[in-house]
């Protein structure tokens, strides 16, 4: 087994290349990326030997002499020719060289990563708030399932007990195997080698140092906030693992639109309806808001599709409560004629007021044809 062919670098690769080599190799074989694929997780355990011994200067210079793997702290390295490591005497339920080697990769693996501090996984809900919930702001109490700490092993997953002689190894501290010619010893995984079992799985979790439990909490929305928006409240996500920190609730706002009020970050857009003689002569009329009715000046002459703008009678913003404006915008509504003095009255002013309101696009039109 040629470590360099392994990671795919040359036998002068310098250090930097060697760790690059096995990242780009250990994002694409890594067990937890390729959960129960064997084949993967062998190849792995090879990609990992490979770089312990080529990024290591003293046991690569070793291996370039002999060409043979060697520990850091190893004595003198025996041969095994002549040994048959694939033929058991006790059958074929015995463990292989290959497991008996995987064994020992495990264990160093477990001495690195065990006890570290692991973060809990953030959780996810979403709410729907009113037009007026969102102005005003609300408290809204949700219900949530999530991973807590067992309270009866405090987040171990192991009690302690009275020391007795463990039950795997006998009080040995260690297990053999027998394979071929071969007798192999590796510590007790269960007593950790003391040969003594001073804790036992914690029956309330099975030591998995969690418990699911249901809560109910009341969360604060502030006034404002936009359809899509999210809220997190901090340390009510899952328990983390190994005394980690929990992760994180995150709550998703929806906010159901209004029949007429539209919103344009802080502002609020309205369509007024206005009479014929409001829009001609100037008037004050009252307008919607979320306030209730605002008053509006709509000066004299005002064209459909105008519009106003009435300070801070919009939306109150999330990040300093300053308030955005609403903006009215006129729509000229023509009277029903229900009778012929109405009608007469019109034309009527038709005649006084002359002009022609469509001169200036008709003026355009001929400049049109002359060209």
């Amino acid at each position: 087994m040629d470590f360099y062919l392994i990671l795919g670098v040359e036998r002068g690769a310098s250090l930097a290349d060697v760790k690059r080599a096995y990242k780009r190799l250990a994002r694409k074989y890594h067990p937890d990326i390729n959960p129960g694929d064997r084949q993967a997780a062998a190849q792995f355990r090879q990609i990992a030997e490979a770089y312990e011994t080529l990024s290591d200067v003293q046991r690569r210079q070793q291996y370039d002499r002999t060409g043979s793997r060697v520990e850091a702290d190893s004595g003198p390295t025996f041969g095994f020719d002549g040994f048959d490591f694939t033929i058991s005497v006790h059958g074929d339920d015995a463990p292989t060289f290959g497991d008996l080697f995987a064994d020992v990769l495990h264990q160093r693996d477990t001495r690195r990563t065990q006890g570290e501090p692991e973060r809990g996984i953030d959780l996810h809900q979403s709410i729907a708030l009113s037009f007026d919930e969102m102005i005003s702001g609300t408290r809204r109490t949700i219900t949530v399932t999530r991973q807590e700490y067992c309270p009866t092993c405090r987040g171990v997953g192991q009690l302690h007990v009275t020391p007795s002689t463990c039950p795997h190894c006998h009080g040995v501290g260690a297990l053999k195997s027998v394979r071929g010619h071969m007798v192999f010893s590796k510590p007790c995984l269960h007593c950790g080698g003391t040969g003594q079992q001073r804790q036992t799985r914690c029956p309330a979790c099975g030591g998995d140092q969690h418990q699911m439990r249901t809560e109910s909490m009341t969360i604060s929305v502030p006034a404002g906030l936009a359809d899509g928006a999210r809220i997190r409240v901090p340390g009510k996500g899952h328990a983390g693992r190994n005394g980690g920190e929990a992760g994180d609730l995150y709550v998703d706002v929806a906010v159901r639109a209004h029949p007429f009020f539209e919103r344009d970050g802080d502002d609020l857009h309205v369509t007024v309806p206005v009479a014929v003689h409001e829009a001609a002569l100037g008037a004050k009329i009252d307008v919607p808001s979320p306030d209730g009715p605002a008053r509006l000046r709509v000066p004299p002459g005002t064209q459909s599709g105008q519009r106003f703008r009435v300070r801070e009678r919009g939306v109150p913003s999330p990040r300093d409560g300053r308030r955005g404006d609403l903006v009215v915008e006129v729509q000229l509504v023509l009277p029903k004629l229900l009778d012929e003095r109405s009608k007469e009255l019109l034309r009527e002013f038709g005649r006084i007021n002359a002009d022609d309101v469509r001169a200036d696009l008709n003026q355009h039109q001929g400049h049109e044809g002359h060209d």
